[in-house]
């Protein structure tokens, strides 16, 4: 036997068996017996529309099945479907990598949103830098691939027995327990392999899960393994630095011609190319017991890594240096042409030959190469849960475990100026990636003298960590309104911390002869008016330059920071039965203890310690009617609380080229938001649904941006420069939206789920300094206006097809160089098809992004793009086998 079999051949291996002993069951099967039981997508549905009918509070429910019939690589992807959620295939302003990756609810942003697994708190990190240094609190779902999946549920309302932090409502996903499987042993496996368009490039991915239970039904150990790789290309335009063009910028060109004076123009126009491989590996291990019928308990285990080598090659159309010379303010090149529309510089030509005496100080493109080898994040917890009932009228359970998270990213910087030539920039807005040509683009071709060179380097590590534990009760009283009581209490110790070390570059990695090795080229664009063919440097040889030429000795002090939380919390919650009215009635007590450490200065770890403490009550009521016998009404009001991202507190994140950066504020208080809702739903016929839900969020203290200016250390120039800051400070905000829903099974397996969620959210306290006072635009992070989803199935019981359109308007997404950044509208498109060779075997062909979306985003206005980016098609196809 061989015992060094790869993860792959033993999941062929895994198949392989469970094809034969599946068909040598079915071969000694009478002809009776081969009758196979439907339980796909309608028997999916049942369960959740029966769900969400019995629940006492407003809630969705998604269940494996679902996930198994669609192209669900992440719980997120299962997520987009649900009325009321919106999903980001990003954390931040970093644009989408074709997979959705955060999830929000109700049209506010992720971090208001809390996601448990299993009930308990899980961390988990960010390989992406900026989501890194930002220190965010909502959970990456790309950590969490779809097989872990035994039930999601959605709490749109807030009980009091729900852990706090969700303000706009809780995620909770269920894995498989052990003794919840029909059979004593059960064997699932995949064996798929994915095609990513953009990329040009397949991988394998499997997922095998094990059951086993003894005869008794009281033990049972559940194993699960998986490993999913995918090579990801996004090709993309960026604008990263729009600007009113002044005398600083262009001295000799204002001067003589100053109807351009005041007129935005971009500065930084780059054909940007984003390759990753990126491979999720992990698994989990469940131990279930039942010791008598009074006491069983349950062991959890789970870890995940997300490996995500990557590199950024952006060749760049930089006007602001022949119009400066290179910042000297002295003999710029004026533009031989240019148009302007309304207030924006819409097009600019530079002459073909230098106009005047010395531009070899200048050039008009540059190109910035970040290779970061070695970037990850993974989750992982331990997790006791147990039951005990002393008596027939009184139960509790309980949880105590550890979560701990890993955000990690190094970046190795290569910038190279080339020499100067002719250049044209013509932008369109929106409707199209901008025209732009460098005469010199397809060549390596550096400007004369030792400044052709620029680079920089970080490493960067963020650890987030907690450990938890909470005792819940339940008794059953003699009072016919208050027929059951809950109580509880829960304490939970946090800490999140930012190591941000500063890269030094030897001296040697300047010299022409030393660059990177691997001199290759962009690949034709999937995007018009793109540059094709422009020169970069390989991953490969970018990581060898790095190694050789960059240590890190120094922390950037300045850039650090260390949290520590404390949350005690403590309920009563009580069910009502009113004859015909239900629901239940309670309030949670919470405590929050928080201590900062930043803002130290850069040469040694000296922060600015600051402590703070909040007591907060948290009232609540869910109340339902059936006003007949398929329509039911529900009412909710509570008041939520959600705490600030830790990088909003403590942070500080700069960037040296265009002198602007974000920072963080330690005496941000809690989110805090009063909630209404209002739902009527109708089960006009089994397996289907038609629902309304209304609902109203006003936030006291939701937290947003404000400018200001602060002196920092600037490592691209040498020496202490003013920045343009934005800072987190609290506000206030409101939320008013409607959420429309309906399902339908026609019969003879086919069947439609369509919804509609409208969303109108602002922010209302227009604090000082902020983008609301200052300019009007009061838009809340993550606020999609107008958002649907609509899908069709087909059934049998040897084939299933399913296809779904999702499409969200446009929303602020963020903040990058000082500057907002909005998505615009999306939608996608994605099918799935499977085919049952026999009961245990499946086939399937699934797509994603089938429409194959290009991603938009612009600043202040949609003439002022920020990007354009193509992900692809991604195409899976595989065989799934069960026993």
């Amino acid at each position: 036997m061989n015992r060094n079999m790869t993860p792959i051949a033993t999941a062929v291996a895994i198949l392989i068996a469970t094809t034969g002993m599946a068909q040598a069951q079915q071969a000694a099967q009478n002809t009776e017996q081969n009758v196979v039981v439907v339980t796909g997508v309608r028997a999916a549905l049942a369960q959740s529309i029966n769900q969400k009918r019995n629940s006492d509070s407003l809630v969705e429910v998604i269940t494996a099945e679902d996930v198994g019939k669609m192209p669900d690589k992440s719980v997120a992807d299962s997520l987009q479907r649900v009325p009321g959620v919106s999903v980001a295939t990003a954390g931040g302003s970093e644009g989408g990598f074709g997979e959705n990756d955060r999830v929000s609810l109700k049209g506010t942003p992720s971090n208001l949103a809390l996601t448990t697994l299993n009930g308990h708190t899980v961390s988990s990190g960010d390989w992406y830098i900026t989501n890194i240094t930002n220190g965010g609190r909502s959970v990456s779902y790309s950590m969490f691939p779809s097989e872990l999946i035994g039930r999601v549920t959605v709490n749109k309302s807030s009980q009091a027995n729900l852990i706090e932090g969700g303000a706009s409502g809780n995620v909770d996903i269920e894995t498989r327990k052990p003794l919840s499987f029909k059979e004593r042993l059960t064997v699932m496996g995949a064996l798929t392999g994915v095609y990513s368009e953009g990329s040009k490039k397949t991988d394998a991915q499997f997922s095998v899960l094990g059951n086993w239970k003894n005869e008794e039904n009281n033990l049972g150990v559940l194993v699960q393994v998986f490993d999913e790789k995918r090579t990801l290309r996004r090709i993309g335009q960026e604008f990263l630095w729009w600007d009113k063009l002044s005398a600083g910028y262009a001295p000799q060109w204002v001067a003589a011609n100053p109807e351009v004076k005041d007129k935005w123009i971009s500065l930084l126009t780059g054909t940007a190319m984003f390759n990753q491989e990126r491979e999720r590996k992990g698994g989990m291990i469940d131990v279930q017991v039942k010791v008598n019928k009074e006491f069983d308990f349950d062991i959890n285990a789970f870890y995940t890594r997300l490996d995500a080598d990557n590199v950024n090659a952006n060749f760049m159309l930089a006007p602001y240096q022949p119009l400066t010379n290179n910042w000297s303010g002295v003999g710029g090149v004026i533009p031989s042409k240019w148009t302007v529309t309304g207030d924006t510089i819409t097009s600019i030509t530079f002459p073909s030959t230098c106009p005047v005496a010395d531009c070899s100080k200048m050039g008009t493109s540059v190109q910035d190469i970040i290779a970061r080898p070695g970037s990850y994040s993974d989750s992982k917890f331990v997790n006791f849960d147990f039951n005990y009932r002393p008596n027939q009228d009184l139960k509790f359970k309980g949880q105590v475990g550890t979560t701990r998270g890993t955000g990690y990213a190094r970046d190795y910087a290569y910038e190279a100026w080339q020499a100067y030539s002719g250049a044209t920039l013509t932008t369109y807005g929106l409707n199209a990636p901008a025209t732009v040509t460098v005469d010199n683009a397809g060549t390596f071709s550096p400007r004369t003298g030792a400044d052709f060179f620029g680079g920089w380097a970080s490493d960067v590590t963020a650890k987030d960590k907690e450990t938890y534990g909470q005792i819940d009760g339940q008794y059953k009283t003699q009072w016919n309104n208050v027929p059951t009581l809950h109580f509880g209490v829960r304490s939970a110790s946090h800490e999140r911390s930012l190591t941000w070390l500063g890269g030094t570059i030897a001296p040697a990695a300047s010299q022409l002869a030393n660059r990177p090795t691997g001199l290759t080229s962009f690949p034709d664009s999937p995007l018009p008016n793109l540059l094709n063919k422009a020169w970069t440097f390989d991953a490969a040889s970018m990581k060898a330059w790095g190694d050789k030429y960059i240590t890190f000795p120094n922390h950037a002090y300045q850039s650090e920071f260390l949290i520590k939380e404390k949350a005690h919390a403590a309920y009563v919650m009580g069910d009502l039965d009113f004859g015909g009215i239900g629901g239940n009635v309670g309030v949670r007590f919470v405590k929050t203890e928080i201590d900062v450490d930043n803002g130290s200065p850069n040469t040694v770890w000296n922060p600015t310690h600051t402590s703070r403490s909040y007591t907060d009550i948290l009232p609540s009521i869910n109340l339902h009617t059936d006003l007949a016998p398929d329509l039911k009404l529900r009412g909710a009001a509570s008041r939520t609380l959600a705490r600030p991202d830790f990088g909003s507190l403590g942070a500080l994140s700069l960037n040296d080229l265009t002198f602007s950066g974000s920072g963080g504020n330690p005496a941000l208080r809690p989110i805090m938001s009063n909630n209404v809702d209002v739902g009527l739903e109708w089960y006009f016929k089994p397996k289907s649904l038609i629902g309304m839900n209304i609902y109203n969020m006003n936030m006291g203290s939701y937290v947003t941006f404000g400018s200001s200016k602060a002196d920092f250390y600037n490592q691209s120039i040498g020496r202490i420069a003013t920045y343009n800051m934005s800072s987190a400070v609290n506000t206030k905000a409101r939320v008013r939206g409607v959420e429309l829903q309906y399902v339908q099974d026609f019969g003879n397996g086919f069947g439609v789920n369509a919804n509609y969620t409208y969303a109108d959210g602002k922010e209302t306290g227009k604090a000082p300094k902020s983008a609301c006072a200052d300019l009007g635009d009061c838009s809340m992070i993550g606020t999609s206006k107008n958002s649907y989803n609509a899908g069709v199935y087909y059934e049998t019981s040897k084939f299933s097809a399913r296809v779904n359109y999702s499409w969200r308007s446009a929303f602020l997404n963020g903040l990058d160089r000082n500057s907002a950044i909005y998505q615009d509208d999306v939608g996608t498109l994605s099918a799935a098809f499977n085919y049952n060779v026999t009961e245990n075997i499946t086939l399937s062909l699934e797509g994603k992004d089938l429409n194959d979306p290009t991603l938009k985003s612009y600043a202040s206005s949609k003439n002022q793009p920020r990007a354009f980016y193509k992900n692809g098609k991604q195409i899976f196809f595989g065989v799934r086998g069960k026993m």
